[in-house]
């Protein structure tokens, strides 16, 4: 699945994304690939919490 993901700069350092099309689904990361990793964990949980 494809979703849209905005990316933003997080003001303590890092970064933080939000899934506009999941709402409330956002997530951080200290860095870009730990990020991604965590939007993986971040989306697949919003599927299953939404599948209940």
């Amino acid at each position: 699945m494809k979703v849209k993901v905005v990316v933003h700069d997080a003001e303590e350092g890092g970064y933080w994304a939000e899934v506009p099309a999941l709402p409330g689904c956002v997530t951080e990361g200290d860095t870009f690939e730990e990020l991604l990793a965590n939007l993986d964990d971040a989306i697949d949980g919003w599927l299953a919490a939404d599948a209940e």
